[in-house]
């Protein structure tokens, strides 16, 4: 592929960056709004796949935010939350504190459920984190999540994400080759025992583990988040047709792993290189759009509409784009596509991978 439409020479992070983590500052109302839009098509329905809650020192994100970000005027009808590593509990054994997550979550989704807060059927579904390396002792964590959250939890997210570059940090701070490990692997089957599925979050170069991974639990469904991280910061910086050669041969050789399903989505972090969010006013949809389109595209190409699904990735891309902005974004993406393919990528693929 030439040129890649993204512009990683005008705005990149050299620092070491931790490309998830939950104690960023990302309310930035003021920034925001000095780019809006209305919504465009807005009564398509959307399942929003992937967005998360905390409740930290100056940095809030729970209902009520989530709320005002959907309430855009975009139709969200339902949500899907991803592990954060918010509300561990204080006491008792550190393998079951993530067990605290599950049961902050599940009182949000049940007010959100009582039908005083809208038509958004918020956290529908609840993807927690669990320490696989347990093997099969993580028996009693799922065990423990599914029963703080039994018509809700559906899965596990346990970062992988790992570079050898000190500029790039990860998420959780994984060591490398996690998903070979083989205590890793244990804790995985243990997944299919119990019909659970499995975020997986990790980098561009890691991809062919993911395959092998893939291949080994067919019978496992893995949901790839944020189209399995391209890096475009630290060593990967002004190298984007290369990254983009290396991500797009792992997506297709992913693909042919039938239990694979695509997060769409993520562009809006640090990771990218594209430094959203240190321009003087917001990008528009038509931006991000452009530069975003060449990984998308891909995505939904090799994986097809009924195995890809946009995700909003919030509150951590609101510190390059707005809720509403980003929809728009994926919207004009998806313009040339038949209107059932549309149904899959902004909300069948989602509600079916997720049982929702």
């Amino acid at each position: 592929m030439g040129s890649i439409a993204y512009r990683q020479d005008q705005h990149r992070r050299n620092h070491k960056h931790s490309p998830h983590t939950s104690n960023m500052t990302t309310s930035r109302p003021d920034w925001l709004a000095l780019t809006s839009e209305e919504p465009i098509d807005p009564d398509l329905p959307i399942c929003d796949p992937h967005h998360h809650f905390w409740d930290r020192p100056g940095n809030r994100y729970t209902l009520d935010e989530l709320l005002a970000d959907t309430g855009g005027g975009h139709n969200i009808t339902e949500t899907v939350f991803v592990e954060c590593s918010a509300m561990y509990r204080k006491d008792g054994p550190a393998s079951m504190s993530p067990v605290g997550e599950t049961e902050f979550v599940n009182g949000l989704a049940a007010q959100s459920a009582s039908g005083q807060y809208g038509n958004t059927n918020v956290a529908a579904g609840i993807v927690g984190y669990a320490d696989l390396t347990l093997g099969d002792a993580v028996q009693e964590v799922l065990e423990a999540h599914i029963a703080a959250s039994p018509n809700r939890f559906r899965g596990i997210r346990n970062s992988s994400c790992w570079d050898a570059s000190p500029d790039i940090g990860g998420y959780k701070n994984p060591p490398k080759e996690l998903l070979g490990n083989s205590n890793f692997r244990e804790g995985f089957g243990v997944l299919d025992r119990f019909g659970l599925s499995f975020d997986a979050w990790l980098y561009h170069t890691q991809l062919q583990e993911l395959v092998d991974l893939a291949r080994t639990f067919p019978n496992v469904t893995i949901i790839v988040d944020h189209i399995a991280g391209p890096i475009g910061i630290g060593p990967y910086a002004g190298s984007q047709d290369e990254v983009f050669s290396d991500w797009s041969t792992g997506i297709n050789e992913l693909a042919t792993c039938e239990n694979v399903v695509m997060k769409v989505g993520g562009f809006g972090m640090p990771l990218s290189g594209l430094g959203w969010g240190e321009r003087n006013t917001p990008a528009s949809s038509e931006e991000l759009a452009t530069a975003m389109a060449p990984f998308y595209d891909h995505c939904i190409e090799a994986f097809d509409p009924d195995r890809c699904m946009f995700e909003s990735n919030f509150p951590v891309d609101k510190q390059s784009t707005s809720y509403t902005i980003l929809w728009n974004t994926f919207k004009r993406i998806a313009e040339g596509y038949s209107a059932s393919e549309k149904a899959s990528l902004f909300r069948n693929t989602a509600r079916r991978t997720y049982r929702i």
